[in-house]
Order: structure tokens, then C-alpha cells, then sequence
């Protein structure tokens, strides 16, 4: 299987992200010259609160979590579920993986 990147996503390159991190930095102090603080909030929302909001098409290009706690849970063997079982996609915690596909493409 050939490495490719999620639908609905994309790589940047280190021209685009330098050109990225210029305008956000441009923004950041403009906003802080006017007294506003930074804000991060989770990358995630709660799924009845994107549902609906985008009509049926927008519905389908919503990343959906597995909540693998229930799959577990009615598991004949909890303790030896497998993967290909509870999802197809995950989050990663870094960057090792897309970085390597990155470079293979």
C-alpha cells in the first residue's frame, strides 16, 4: 500500500509553512498591539455539535472518533480486540508517521 495523506487533508512544505508562520505572526502581533491574548481550543468538538450544521453533504465530511470504550466493552475478548475491528483511521500523538510518509511521496 502506497502512503498518501488523509482526504480531506494535505502536507505543507517548509517554503509554505515559513510563509505561513510569517502571516500568523504578523496577525498574532497585530491582535496583541490591540490587547487581545491567544486562545487554543481542542481540535475536536462534540459530534451533535457539527451534525446538521453543514446539510447531508457536510454531515459526510466530518472525521468521526470511534469511541472504542463501547466496541470494548461488548467484545467477547476485551482484552484482545484488534485494531482493524475497532477503527480504520487513528490520531497520532507525533509526527513520525506523516513526516515518513511525507518523504516517501
Amino acid at each position: 500500500m502506497k502512503p498518501r495523506v488523509a482526504k480531506g487533508t494535505r502536507d505543507f512544505s517548509a517554503a509554505e509553512v515559513a510563509k505561513r508562520h510569517y502571516v500568523m505572526s504578523i496577525l498574532r502581533e497585530t491582535f496583541e498591539i490591540f490587547g487581545y491574548s491567544p486562545l487554543e481550543t481542542p481540535s475536536f468538538e462534540n459530534i451533535e455539535t457539527l451534525m446538521g450544521k453543514y446539510g447531508e453533504e457536510g454531515d459526510r465530511l466530518i472525521f468521526k472518533i470511534l469511541r472504542s470504550g463501547d466496541f470494548l466493552r461488548h467484545a467477547s475478548d476485551p482484552t484482545e480486540p484488534k485494531a482493524s475491528e475497532i477503527a480504520d483511521k487513528a490520531l497520532r500523538y507525533d509526527l513520525t508517521v506523516p513526516f515518513a510518509r511525507y518523504v516517501v511521496q
